[in-house]
């Protein structure tokens, strides 16, 4: 029973759609009109829904196509949705007398899928003295508008001219199935008539229309347009659903063809089908849409001389062979005649191109790969391996940079402020790694191979120093020929700008300079304290000491600072001093111990008390080395002319004389008469005053950021000139 109902259902399913497709017997034209489906004359010959036609004989004998038998169809156009069709034209007219004699106002009223056409038709009055209306009711609402035609006389006629003067026009909205027309006597009685005793209206299409004052004062209206019609223009769709409803349909679905589409209707509900772009034909019927051959039409697309080759939906244009250009917008133009000279340098040329690309390509990749080795060779040279090693083994937190992370890091950073010091020794970037973190990279010039060997372990002890007054030593990069160091960055200055180059600053008080002092005395006897590894710096001087926010002393620069120098062939490889701060035992000795830091240190707490620079010159253009100056005056009594006045009062003087005490013992010749940095450090806490009040500077702004790279004009190692002061010294100091 079952199997018999699905049989049936199916057989009802082909009937339905062979229902919607015309076949053979159905007439495709009637007259002068094409008739394409979905229109059709006949049983089964139409879609359903006011799409079927009837086909007359007429008097004649000629053949006319209708709607409903009344409204006679000119033509049918399936690409625009558009249907033309014939309209009674209503007219009323009156004897001079003013009595009526004769009048019809006709009523048009086109059902689905038909409706006005809002952009092709207006609704036309022509008369004098005419105003007549065109009403309409549409789903339970109405629509009322009105044109006035006037005239004089015959001379304010013009022809071709439909304003308001013996002819007017007016528009029509959307979705509009059916109107009347309906002319108002008040104003027509009100006329002078000496012409023009009748008035028309009618809904036209406005392209085919153009007045003439005949129309006015005879009835040459009539005569034109014959039956006293006019044609006017529908548009048409399919259902009342759009395409995206549509489609979910696979029964009524109207665009059956392939290489179809759906387009919305624009003037009220349904959807029309259409060829897509390259293909022609009916799309409502199956296979209807069929390939344009672009390539057989008339105007041929292709540029002159250009062969045209048809493709499903498109076409192709290309020169024949011998020739070159543009084939679609161009002309093809035959190619010059190469002699077999000009073949072979261009061969030649070519093959010699291609050797030359290619060994720069494996000149490029022996570059790359010998860049890579030599990274990895430097990476191991400077012991990166056994840094890594111990790193993992002891759970540092220690970076190692790569060289392209080096570079990034200080590309990020303005071109104007990426230099933050430059000098013998090599050259201070200023970096930026993650999001916020501003770090310093030292680039040294030359390290010693002795150093390199050992670099790993120095990098593995100073990884661990960590006090609050020595500047943190966050990385280093390895794969380069010389080994970078990356610092946490300092960004308030340095001591050596605070004393000799803001040196307006009236509240650089002995306290202030005390508690820097006392800072840096602590970060120095933490390095050379037992309880971690013993590290002489081995360049301490003002500009070494950089001040934070709160102007804080840090102690700077001790990356290549020796550890446990037992040599003198080890020291000259390794330790740096500045002339002025050098400790001149070690012109004598070739040693560098940590009295050699204490003797550096009491040329800074000079500096501090005198404002001066370690070398500076006297009035009369001598260079003076303060160290050895300041002693001199010490033996003669004559200290107070060194001494710096700014921020000092009467009650510290005795304050400044156990600093000067200090100093000189700092500067004492035999370094074993020094005291140790611990000493130091002591006696600063005991000549500090409780309750010190913390300095800050009344424009934080103008002091600049730095990072210490010793300079040209006042660093380096002994020089012969250095030496001779330091001999100078020495005397000074016995």
């Amino acid at each position: 029973m079952s199997l018999l109902l699905s049989q049936m259902l199916l057989l009802l399913l082909l009937l339905a759609a062979a229902s919607a497709v015309p076949d053979g017997r159905c007439l495709t034209k009637c007259g002068e009109v094409e008739i394409p489906y979905p229109f059709g004359i006949g049983d089964n010959c139409s879609l359903a829904g006011g799409f079927s036609l009837t086909c007359k004989t007429m008097e004649s004998g000629l053949k006319k196509a209708f709607y409903r038998n009344v409204v006679e169809v000119l033509n049918i156009s399936l690409a625009t949705g558009q249907v033309r069709m014939l309209n009674h034209i209503s007219s009323v007219c009156y004897y001079p007398n003013h009595s009526f004699v004769s009048g019809l106002e006709w009523t048009l009223n086109m059902a689905p899928p038909y409706r006005f056409s809002d952009r092709l038709n207006k609704f036309t009055v022509i008369g004098c003295h005419t105003l007549a209306y065109i009403v309409s009711r549409h789903d339970n609402s109405s629509y009322q508008s009105g044109c006035v035609s006037m005239c004089q006389n015959k001379k304010s006629l013009t022809d071709g001219s439909c304003s308001g003067v013996g002819c007017c026009q007016t528009s029509i909205p959307k979705n509009l199935t059916y109107y009347s027309v309906t002319f108002d006597n008040v104003i027509r009685n009100a006329g002078n008539w000496g012409f023009g005793n009748c008035s028309y209206a009618v809904l036209l299409e406005a392209e085919s229309f153009q007045f003439h004052t005949s129309y006015i004062t005879t009835n040459q209206l009539m005569q034109i347009y014959s039956d006293a019609s006019a044609p006017v223009v529908m548009d048409w769709a399919i259902g009342d659903e759009t395409c995206e409803v549509a489609k979910r349909s696979q029964t009524s679905y109207a665009c059956i063809s392939n290489n179809s589409e759906c387009i919305d209707s624009s003037n009220g509900h349904g959807y029309l089908c259409n060829c897509s772009t390259g293909y022609q034909g009916n799309s409502y019927v199956s296979n209807g849409c069929q390939d344009i051959d672009e390539c057989n039409q008339q105007s041929n697309p292709c540029s002159d001389g250009a062969d045209c080759q048809n493709m499903p939906g498109n076409y192709s244009c290309h020169c024949p062979e011998g020739t070159h250009g543009d084939a679609y917008n161009g002309t093809c133009i035959p190619n010059q005649k190469v002699s077999l000279a000009v073949k072979a340098v261009i061969g030649t040329s070519i093959s010699l191109s291609f050797l030359l690309v290619f060994g720069m390509c494996i000149c490029m990749i022996y570059q790359r790969r010998k860049l890579i080795q030599s990274r990895k060779r430097y990476f191991d040279e400077n012991g990166g391996v056994q840094l890594q090693e111990k790193m993992t083994e002891l759970g540092l937190k220690f970076s190692i940079f790569s060289k392209e992370e080096i570079e990034k890091a200080i590309k990020r950073v303005d071109k104007k402020n990426r230099i933050l010091g430059q000098g013998g020794y090599g050259i201070v970037y200023k970096g930026k790694i993650g999001d916020n973190l501003f770090v310093a990279i030292k680039k040294p010039k030359v390290l010693s191979e002795r150093k390199k060997k050992e670099f790993w372990k120095e990098m593995l002890i100073l990884s661990k120093v960590n006090h609050k007054n020595i500047v943190k030593l966050l990385g280093c990069c390895l794969d380069v020929e010389v080994p970078m160091l990356v610092y946490e960055f300092v960004p308030n200055g340095n001591l050596f700008e605070l004393i000799h180059i803001r040196i307006d600053i009236d509240n650089f008080t002995l306290a202030v300079r005390l508690n820097i002092a006392c800072d840096s005395a602590d970060a120095l006897a933490y390095l050379h304290s037992p309880d971690s590894p013993r590290i002489i710096h081995g360049d301490v001087k003002s500009a070494n000491i950089l001040l934070h926010e709160d102007f804080t002393a840090k102690i700077s620069d001790f990356g290549f600072s020796r550890l446990n120098p037992d040599d003198k062939e080890q020291f000259a490889t390794v330790v740096q001093g500045t002339c002025g701060y050098l400790d001149p035992e070690f012109v004598q000795t070739g040693k560098f111990t940590e009295k050699s830091d204490v003797y550096s240190f009491g040329v800074v707490l000079l500096e501090l008390l005198t404002g001066k620079k370690a070398i500076y010159f006297e009035q009369n253009g001598e260079e003076t080395y303060l160290a050895s100056s300041f002693i001199l005056s010490k033996k003669k009594d004559r200290l107070k002319e060194h001494l710096d006045n700014q921020g000092t009062s009467e009650e510290d003087e005795q304050l400044i004389e156990r600093i000067e005490e200090l100093a000189v013992q700092c500067l004492s010749a035999r370094g074993e008469e020094r005291p140790t940095m611990k000493d130091v450090v002591d006696q600063l806490n005991n000549m500090r005053k409780p309750k010190q009040p913390s300095w800050t500077p009344s424009n934080t702004d103008d002091i600049q950021c730095f990072h210490p790279v010793t300079s040209d004009a006042q660093t380096f190692t002994s020089s012969t000139s250095c030496i001779s002061e330091v001999a100078l010294h020495i005397e000074c100091a016995r």
